[in-house]
């Protein structure tokens, strides 16, 4: 049986659809839904429990507190064998839980502890969704934006030059779709909330690798996902989060000297770059975005070095 965790944040009408897939094709595996909306002013969180077929806990913060305290306080309200953490921008299919769940009956798996499947977007293409772990020089290489260049794609942390239409371990499986053991997810004590989002679930796939666990990518098994979600709305903001949890992940896995270059480089050298591709595009309002995430990273910065990710800009 599976716990399905959904963090809302002003998800509107999505959040409902993704309510109704599961409603639909999780009957007889779904034991608990446990919404936890993160202090949205959409309405998207109200009466979920009455006007929904599948039995709904919704959690309610009064602010955000961040995808990754989100997600642990919805896997604490669960007991289920298997949690699922699941966007609200996603939908299952016919099928779709059953097949990731029997990953974990089957043999030649043992060792996997986090299943991701293949997810399409609304034009039916299969999304490139899974990622290598970062390590300095592929992080230092998105910073210099050399990713961006031809003949980097094996450099950069998402697996762009794979189709993904096969079935593979892989280091990471988007978090969109995230099916991981409970006893795995209690012993790593769940994602690590200095992360207010972005790469807390990356972080808790090499803390996995670390322990012995693997991750798997399953082709056999399809989900919808919109991708992007409502962190669109927020672009400096969305900037700023993917920036500082960049350095936390530096400061937390790489080496004193790699996490001070890598600082070095996304606080001077990489605002430049990003202000000179903006500029060749002719996009200001992306200039403008740009500086007021570095603005909102550089007053962050004693901060992120001593580990403290949940402040707010």
């Amino acid at each position: 049986m599976i716990d399905v965790v959904i963090v809302n944040w002003n998800a509107g009408a999505l959040l409902r659809e993704c309510l109704r897939s599961i409603d639909r094709y999780g009957s007889g595996l779904v034991s608990h839904v446990i919404v936890v909306d993160n202090g949205s002013s959409d309405g998207s969180a109200d009466g979920l429990e009455a006007q929904l077929g599948v039995s709904v806990v919704t959690i309610r913060n009064t602010e955000n507190e961040g995808f990754a305290r989100a997600c642990n306080q919805g896997a604490a309200l669960g007991n289920s064998p298997y949690i699922l953490f699941l966007n609200p921008d996603a939908q299952l299919f016919e099928g779709t839980l059953s097949a990731a769940i029997s990953v974990f009956d089957d043999p030649r798996y043992g060792e996997v502890g986090i299943v991701g499947v293949q997810l399409v977007n609304e034009q039916g293409r299969i999304a490139r969704s899974c990622a290598r772990f970062p390590t300095f020089l592929r992080l230092a290489t998105r910073a210099l934006g050399l990713d961006k260049l031809p003949g980097f794609k094996g450099a950069s942390i998402h697996l762009i030059d794979w189709d993904h239409a096969t079935t593979r371990q892989v280091d990471h499986v988007m978090g969109a779709f995230f099916l991981v053991r409970r006893d795995l997810f209690n012993r790593l004590a769940g994602f690590d909330e200095q992360f207010f989002v972005y790469l807390e679930d990356i972080d808790f796939s090499m803390r996995a690798y670390k322990a012995g666990w693997r991750s798997l990518y399953l082709a056999e098994a399809q989900a919808f996902h919109v991708g992007g979600g409502t962190s669109r709305q927020v672009k400096a903001h969305r900037l700023f989060y993917s920036l500082r949890s960049r350095l936390l992940y530096g400061f937390k896995h790489f080496t004193r000297w790699q996490a001070w270059l890598l600082m070095s480089l996304t606080v001077a050298v990489e605002p430049c770059i990003r202000t000179a591709y903006c500029l060749a595009r002719g996009d200001g309002a992306g200039c403008l975005h740009t500086w007021l995430a570095y603005r909102m990273l550089w007053r962050g910065l004693r901060k992120i070095v001593h580990g403290q990710g949940r402040f707010r800009p």
